[in-house]
């Protein structure tokens, strides 16, 4: 009766002390929250430095978070969004609905010159078709060759709810200018599916249902690093590679702007970049230490990429789905 009575006072007082600590709500996306992703591990972390609740809810991919915090406005619960990349940043900036993070960006090992400062960087990589090196022995060398090459069963995300997807609509508009369109209609004659989001996406891939997958040049290093199999390659296109660098960004309407301040600021600290870079599978935008294998990874050229007008891109959306839908 007595250890009845402690133990019921005892949790009393740590649920109540739970409840006097502040929570701070990060939006982000599946992968990132995922089992095998960093959020619980940058969660634990945190936590212990911060006195607070943090809690991650995961959306499908980037762009359909973003959508969400632009559908809910003001009311949002988002404190921070993590997981919009700065192909998105554009329409981001557009909708007014974050904030300057007053930060100091400590990002040194960016391949592009960080101009933003509502939008903190936490990794990058190079968007890259993946494939399987023992089933697929003639890769293709080239954008180009992808598009045309019937024999290859291609999936990717969409564009309209996918960060990863989005990137491709980006990619195939600077290398085909004008002739995006016929590309696309081309490409859709041997592409097996376009999924909303990238977990769903890799894992298609994974059970045998194509040949290639949009991801990253980074990619590979999951394989290595959790099957001990180096079968899994980043086809290295001779137009090169666009990068995606992942923000995230503080809400205007956060109850919690310090938190979540402190928060920005805690993704660029080398431990948490060691985490992000190793269960995110990106490159770390601090020059710090990670994992050797990263230095392994060959060197892919990289495209020089003009930020198109959110109208700009709207018209590339229409001219895909129209080309698609045929």
């Amino acid at each position: 009766m007595k250890f009845n009575l402690f133990a019921l006072s005892a949790l009393t007082v740590a649920t109540s002390a739970l409840a006097q600590q502040p929570t701070l709500t990060v939006y982000t996306y599946d992968s990132f929250a995922s089992e095998w992703g960093p959020a619980s591990k940058l969660e634990t972390m945190f936590e212990q430095q911060c006195q607070c609740d943090l809690k991650f809810m995961p959306f499908e991919d980037g762009v359909t978070m973003f959508n969400r915090i632009r559908l809910e406005g003001n009311k949002t619960k988002a404190d921070v969004m993590l997981g919009i990349d700065n192909f998105v940043i554009p329409e981001a900036e557009k909708s007014g609905l974050f904030v300057e993070h007053h930060v100091q960006n400590s990002a040194n090992n960016l391949p592009l010159a960080w101009q933003s400062s509502t939008f903190l960087p936490y990794d990058f990589g190079e968007y890259a078709f993946i494939y399987n090196k023992e089933k697929v022995s003639n890769p293709p060398k080239s954008l180009k060759e992808l598009v045309e090459r019937q024999d290859l069963k291609v999936i990717y995300q969409d564009p309209r709810t996918s960060t990863v997807g989005r990137g491709l609509l980006f990619w195939v508009n600077q290398v085909y200018g004008e002739q995006a369109e016929s590309a696309w209609q081309t490409l859709a004659k041997h592409t097996v599916t376009v999924g909303k989001g990238w977990s769903e996406t890799y894992g298609a891939f994974l059970k045998g249902e194509s040949d290639l997958v949009l991801s990253y040049t980074t990619s590979p290093l999951y394989h290595q690093w959790h099957e001990q199999t180096d079968k899994y390659v980043a086809a290295d296109f001779a137009e090169g590679h666009l990068v995606q660098v992942e923000v995230a960004a503080m809400t205007k309407t956060s109850k919690q702007p310090e938190l979540a301040r402190q928060f920005l600021r805690f993704l660029q600290q080398p431990e948490a970049q060691k985490i992000i870079s190793y269960h995110n599978v990106m490159k770390p935008v601090v020059n710090t230490d990670v994992d050797p294998l990263f230095k392994t990874l060959p060197s892919y050229k990289t495209i020089d990429f003009n930020q198109p007008e959110t109208e700009k891109v709207r018209a590339w959306l229409n001219t895909w789905q129209k080309a698609v839908s045929h």
